[in-house]
């Protein structure tokens, strides 16, 4: 069975949605941001996924030399005290280039690479790439979600976005999909739907990525604030981990950590015991 690994989240930002992963305030120092890289890697997080610029709803966009401010002098020191990778999380071509020259290993791109000089960046580099299925796709009329449902329609974005990739020379091997729970104005139903097709994502022969951590989704099905939404994010993770999700991208690692700890244990028991049963 694949052992999830889990992403942790540093948000460079001042109104990121979950007030807890933000790191970019007035008020937090350089140190401070560093030292909650290093208790995320101390909670078991396997790499730390950087961000300068909010994709909640209603976010304003971020200007390019502001965002380079929040998050290269973060990534640089970083790298000084973490062993494990980092990720940036960004939509600008020239951020993830100063981010990879500053030491990450994987571009987290949640507008799906649609720019050709973002996919040009990525093959020049070997660095993993994650393509987020958003709003935002390669082709204008992919935009709405077509009458077979919004699980076909993302594994027909998973083609188009491989062989864009691919065309522009990245290899295979550093293609990371991530169905894009909440982006593109996706209702809780096509949430919940992805949800359920996890495993036939996962046939699509990609490495997968899920972020669901603390999501609005859940807020509006349980009525509850981001704060209380963990016990609803540890359910969905473990039935994303129990169908063999590559990668979940969590605000709350010690907890995400220790339940994919337990989940591996019990599925490849549970898997060894089926083998012998057919021997």
């Amino acid at each position: 069975m694949i052992q999830t690994k889990i992403m942790g989240i540093i948000n460079a930002t001042p109104d990121s949605f979950f007030p807890e992963s933000r790191r970019g305030r007035s008020e937090d120092t350089l140190m401070a941001a560093c030292s909650y890289g290093k208790f995320l890697e101390k909670s078991g997080a396997d790499l730390v996924d950087i961000g300068g610029e909010s994709t909640r709803p209603g976010a304003s966009s971020v200007p390019l030399a502001e965002e380079l401010q929040r998050v290269i002098p973060l990534i640089k020191e970083l790298k000084n005290h973490l062993k494990i990778p980092l990720s940036i999380d960004t939509m600008k071509p020239e951020v993830a280039a100063a981010a990879v020259e500053a030491g990450v290993t994987f571009i987290n791109d949640v507008s799906g690479f649609i720019s050709p000089e973002m996919r040009a960046l990525a093959a020049s580099f070997s660095v993993q790439v994650c393509a987020v299925h958003g709003s935002s796709l390669l082709t204008v009329e992919k935009n709405a979600v077509p009458k077979e449902g919004i699980v076909q329609s993302i594994l027909r974005w998973f083609e188009e976005v491989v062989t864009a990739l691919i065309q522009s020379g990245v290899k295979e091997k550093f293609i990371i999909l991530d169905p894009g729970i909440g982006f593109g104005g996706k209702t809780v139903a096509d949430n919940f739907e992805i949800l359920r097709n996890l495993p036939q994502l996962k046939a699509f022969g990609f490495p997968i990525l899920l972020g669901i951590s603390r999501k609005s989704f859940m807020g509006r099905f349980l009525d509850l604030p981001p704060s209380e939404l963990l016990p609803a994010t540890l359910a969905l993770n473990s039935l994303a981990i129990e169908a063999g999700v590559d990668y979940i991208r969590v605000h709350d690692v010690k907890e995400h950590k220790e339940a994919a700890v337990l989940l591996h244990e019990l599925f490849s028991t549970r898997e060894l015991i089926d083998s012998l049963q057919k021997i």
